[in-house]
């Protein structure tokens, strides 16, 4: 069988092959290897070129001198610079016992079949011919790939035991190509789920990322990692919204996992990082506020979750945080959860009220967040439309303009600085968003001035 590399990334494919036939012309075996060979066989763009060689880790960067890093030159990987791109140029082998989880401990030098025989998955362990596109298959990947199969290669367990992390890659996988995962993987995963503890944090977190940005469906990568027993290792703040029952008249989906889960299946892939992670979160800090009973005013008996996008701010500033996301992200998802229920009562806000909600740096996210919120719940969309005619009707003039008025101009009407000074500036600012001042000489007089 042949792949066609020449589908996607011609400049990348190009830039590989000049790389493999500099190994080839030297006298070695040169082999594109794993992702590339599975996501061009599956017609899937190519993000990058892994080589693999006879070459040792020496020769590679003798014969590429210069333009060569090595970055895991212990483990038989040089990255060689062609161009704008970088190789990942590693050397066959097989690994010796796994010591951390992660790196065996020592690495032989070996040939391409020894080499396909430690990779994880038999759809990863397909190499081919760089310029004729032969496949070369010592695993059985081709037929698990036209069958939609992830397996082991090997024994599962002992895959798993080598390198914990290979457990959330089967379902990434399985989510992302709309895979199964065979069944004595997914038994070996479910067996061995509690060793996910053993990754590291920042590992698990790109993988859970990449699932809920990628996949078609996240809701398949969710209730995997739910089923599995993975989820309760590292978000169990996560696995607690499953069971958490919701009104009926206004969540006829079913409970809070459900509604989270069909969000998420709404929001066609490739998913902005932000917007995910603001749907996997709004709803964070329903379980801790819920409740059942009559409502204090009106008496109406029913299942409420009072202040509960307050309390998922904080809660999910904590989990992000640990995931080890950067500031500025946790920060973008926090504003999302803080603000996902405004949109309800946007029809009664002031207009500066409403103009700063308008305002909010991820506005558009918070847009989109809102419309699934309502499409997986009571379906009642005259919130959200009125928001985006509100919207668009800022696209001529900024939701939040520059203030007419600063410090410095009140210090020059007189004022001295202080907390009266600040409580004075946020009332002349929201006058000017509510349009009942537009220049100076009115907001002077709006002062007394």
């Amino acid at each position: 069988m042949k792949v066609n590399f020449d589908k996607s990334n011609q400049d990348l494919v190009a830039a590989a092959r000049k790389v493999a036939q500099s190994l080839q012309e030297a006298g070695y075996e040169a082999l594109f290897a794993g992702g590339c060979v599975r996501d061009a066989l599956c017609g899937r763009a190519l993000k990058d070129v892994d080589i693999a060689t006879s070459a040792l880790p020496e020769q590679v960067e003798q014969l590429f001198a210069g333009r060569t890093v090595s970055i895991g030159k212990s483990f038989g990987v040089i990255l060689v610079l062609e161009g704008k791109y970088q190789f990942d140029v590693a050397s066959f082998r097989s690994d010796g016992a796994y010591v951390n989880g992660r790196h065996p401990e020592k690495i032989h030098f070996c040939c391409a079949e020894e080499d396909s025989l430690r990779r994880d998955f038999t759809i990863n362990g397909l190499f081919s011919e760089p310029h004729s596109g032969r496949v070369i298959d010592y695993v059985g990947g081709l037929d698990d790939l036209k069958r939609g199969v992830v397996r082991a290669i090997g024994c599962a367990q002992d895959r798993f035991e080598e390198d914990s992390l290979r457990m959330l890659r089967a379902v990434r996988f399985a989510s992302v190509m709309q895979f199964e995962i065979e069944q004595e993987t997914w038994q070996a995963v479910c067996r061995m789920s509690s060793k996910i503890s053993r990754v590291s944090i920042e590992r698990i977190t790109n993988e859970v990322v990449r699932m809920i940005c990628e996949a078609p469906k996240p809701s398949i990568a969710l209730n995997m990692l739910r089923e599995s027993g993975m989820l309760a290792e590292f978000l169990p703040e996560v696995l607690s919204l499953y069971g958490v029952a919701q009104p009926p008249q206004f969540h006829p989906e079913g409970d809070v996992w459900t509604h989270t889960c069909m969000m998420l299946d709404g929001v066609e892939a490739p998913r902005d990082p932000i917007l995910a992670l603001g749907i996997l979160f709004h709803d964070i800090g329903k379980p801790s506020t819920y409740s059942y009973g009559p409502h204090p005013k009106s008496g109406e008996v029913r299942i409420r979750f009072m202040g509960h996008a307050d309390v998922g701010v904080p809660m999910t500033g904590k989990i992000l945080t640990r995931l080890k996301l950067p500031n500025a992200l946790i920060d973008a998802v926090k504003e999302l959860v803080g603000h996902h229920m405004r949109f309800i009562d946007a029809q009664k806000m002031r207009k500066s009220t409403l103009r700063r909600l308008l305002g909010l740096e991820n506005i558009d996210n918070l847009l989109i967040l809102n419309k699934q919120d309502t499409l997986c719940s009571n379906g009642d969309l005259s919130g959200w439309e009125f928001l985006v005619d509100q919207y668009n009707g800022f696209q001529s003039e900024p939701a939040l303009p520059p203030p007419l008025v600063n410090g410095k101009t009140l210090m020059q009407w007189g004022m001295k600085p202080g907390p009266k000074m600040g409580k004075l500036l946020k009332k002349l600012y929201n006058a000017q968003l509510e349009g009942d001042i537009s220049s100076l000489e009115e907001a002077k007089k709006f002062c007394g001035m």
